[in-house]
């Protein structure tokens, strides 16, 4: 009599192995450079945010968290600047492989990007950039829209500063009590600071 076959153990997603690949690089002398190309990425068209870098990275050298806020910073301003182009330049070229290949990138979330720029302008580049919303899609957008390049840039810098020294500020002053802060109530921080943003925003247009 043939024995049952033992289950075989499921193998991880593409997305948790990407995830645990990002994270391996924190246990390496490559760490702030891998954050700085994560981040890059992460604008245009990378799947996974840079915040899960920068918090290893900062948790295993707190001092250093506000340094490493500064690299993904700069490093995810510069791919905004690089989306932008994508969707300026070459959007008729990127299109069909971005809804094709990239997670997140869809024809109705795209479509509802758009409209967010027809409606709000550049000021919703700071929502975009600040909140767990997929940036990529805004800074494409925001090309093929033809934002104000330098306004678009100012308002990534403010946004995506405020994202991740908002994480380093937690890791600089929680310790290890930060991942699972951050875990449970960032994305709904950053929420609920976007909604009084925008009730701001309206505010001013009523006036």
């Amino acid at each position: 009599m043939n024995e049952p076959a033992e289950p075989q153990p499921k193998r991880p997603n593409i997305f948790r192995r990407l995830f645990d690949w990002v994270l391996s690089w924190a246990d390496t002398p490559y760490g702030v450079p891998a954050l700085f190309v994560l981040a890059f990425t992460e604008s245009s068209f990378f799947p996974i945010p840079p915040d899960v870098l920068l918090m290893a990275l900062g948790l295993a050298a707190p001092t250093r968290a506000w340094r490493f806020a500064l690299w993904c910073t700069v490093g995810s301003v510069a791919g905004g600047a690089f989306g932008y182009y994508l969707g300026w330049a070459a959007w008729s070229a990127v299109e069909p492989w971005l809804f094709a290949h990239v997670p997140g990138f869809s024809h109705e979330k795209f479509e509802k990007v758009m409209g967010f720029y027809r409606e709000w302008g550049v000021e919703f580049v700071f929502v975009a950039a600040f909140t767990p919303f997929p940036y990529k899609i805004f800074t494409i957008g925001a090309g093929v829209a033809k934002l104000n390049l330098p306004m678009f840039l100012g308002a990534s810098v403010v946004g995506r500063a405020a994202r991740f020294f908002l994480v380093a500020l937690f890791i600089r002053y929680l310790g290890d009590a930060a991942k699972g802060f951050i875990d449970r109530y960032f994305n709904i921080i950053t929420l609920v600071g976007t909604a009084v943003l925008i009730g701001g925003f309206a505010a001013l247009k009523l006036l």
